[in-house]
């Protein structure tokens, strides 16, 4: 059973930066197409960004330029760096393991102006 774990987010002011980890457990990570997606309030659950087990990405036109989404295989942990954030990037970011359809429980990102 895959266990995922987000961490990293907070308040931050337009134009700043975070970092998001996702620390997953219970599957072969290495080879694993794993994504970030993210829901605002009132909104639909909409992808960000994911990453093939091969490290090909592709990204929501929303965040191309400003997104990054990584991997570190050996310590089993997704990353989403977000730089020149703005206000419509508020929302509960989660980490997905796409082929078993799993979900970590989120963390809040909110961005002020």
């Amino acid at each position: 059973q895959v266990q995922l774990v987000e961490s990293g987010g907070g308040l931050v002011q337009a134009g700043g930066s975070l970092r998001l980890s996702c620390a997953a457990s219970g599957s072969i990570f290495s080879v694993d197409y794993m994504g970030w997606y993210r829901q605002a309030p009132g909104k639909q659950r909409e992808l960000v960004a994911r990453i093939t087990s091969g490290g090909s990405t592709n990204y929501a036109d929303s965040v191309k330029g400003r997104f990054t989404i990584s991997r570190d295989n050996a310590k089993n942990t997704l990353y989403l760096q977000m730089d020149s954030l703005k206000p419509e990037d508020t929302a509960v970011y989660y980490c997905r393991h796409i082929m078993s359809d799993s979900w970590g429980q989120g963390t809040q990102v909110t961005v002020s102006s």
